[in-house]
């Protein structure tokens, strides 16, 4: 399922010609669904070899982590125009982040959650870039 919804979020991105495309947007949202998934199931694999409330393990630990792995690789996707007055990029940095929460979602079992946020993201991507080149807001 994270393939399948990060996919939708970068196949827009790549019918819109975005260097961030169909793969670079499937791999963000399963690498985050496993990096939880497997957080989870370590924390659970511990506590069970331990006497019970000797383990303190948290979990959103995870997430956090995650998140700035995945704002790490958004900077990469930043850059200057060449004339210095414009930036690019910050529409993908962004999309990423958003496809990591998918993964995220998906890896606590909160697929509403995810379809939703997939759904979201499409009408932000495709109905604002359209109004934005309807009135002319970018250049």
């Amino acid at each position: 399922m994270a393939v399948a919804l990060g996919g939708i979020l970068g196949f827009e991105r790549e019918t819109a010609g975005k260097f961030a495309g169909f793969r670079t947007y499937m791999f963000v949202c399963l690498a985050a669904t496993l990096f939880v998934r497997l957080g989870l199931t370590l924390i659970g694999d511990a506590a069970a070899q331990f006497p019970a409330g000797t383990l303190r393990a948290d979990p959103t630990r995870t997430i956090e982590a995650l998140a700035v792995g995945i704002s790490f690789i958004g900077a990469g996707a930043i850059f200057r125009d060449r004339t210095g007055t414009g930036m690019h990029g910050l529409t993908t940095a962004a999309g990423l982040l958003a496809a990591a929460t998918i993964g995220v979602a998906i890896a606590i079992n909160r697929y509403i959650f995810a379809c939703s946020i997939t759904l979201i993201g499409l009408v932000i991507l495709r109905t604002f870039a359209y109004l934005e080149r309807r009135l002319k807001l970018n250049g």
